[in-house]
């Protein structure tokens, strides 16, 4: 079942900006380039690729939070937006739940149009149901409500 799209994802589609896990992945794109561009820096003058590696770690941290800082706010936007969906959809499918309110439509599933007949009246016999008979130790049908094996207090058997 599909569910129709939220005020939220269509106002963003209009704007162009993209959903939260395309934001997420370019952040963490941009992040791991500016890593890879300050190694290949430390290693260009001189200083090994493993310390390279660790001095870039710690230098690209504050580097990407002053050079990336409009894909943060992006991805706080994003992150935001999300939130918000999922909290509404929480709080919809909470209220179903409790009755509040009905389901949404689907789309998938036609309703049919109203029947010009009377609806037919279950008869009494098809509103009472018997319970099902049980079987017994040696294969034939116990009535219901009877025990089938019965136990050495009952009595003697007959």
């Amino acid at each position: 079942m599909t569910s129709p799209t939220p005020p939220q994802a269509a106002a963003r589609e209009r704007a162009g900006e993209p959903g939260l896990a395309t934001t997420v992945a370019l952040y963490t794109l941009a992040r791991l380039g500016l890593l890879a561009v300050v190694t290949v820096v430390l290693a260009l003058i001189g200083v090994p690729w493993l310390v390279a590696l660790l001095v870039a770690l710690v230098v690209a941290l504050p580097l990407s939070m002053v050079l990336f800082r409009g894909l943060r706010e992006r991805l706080d936007r994003a992150i935001a937006a999300s939130t918000a969906r999922r909290s509404s959809e929480r709080a919809s499918l909470r209220a179903q739940l409790r009755g509040d309110v009905g389901p949404p439509p689907s789309p998938d599933i036609p309703v049919a149009p109203a029947s010009p007949e009377a609806p037919v009246a279950p008869s009494a016999s098809s509103t009472v149901a018997s319970p099902p008979a049980a079987a017994g130790t040696d294969g034939a049908e116990v009535p219901a409500g009877s025990d089938p094996a019965p136990s050495e207090g009952d009595g003697p058997t007959r």
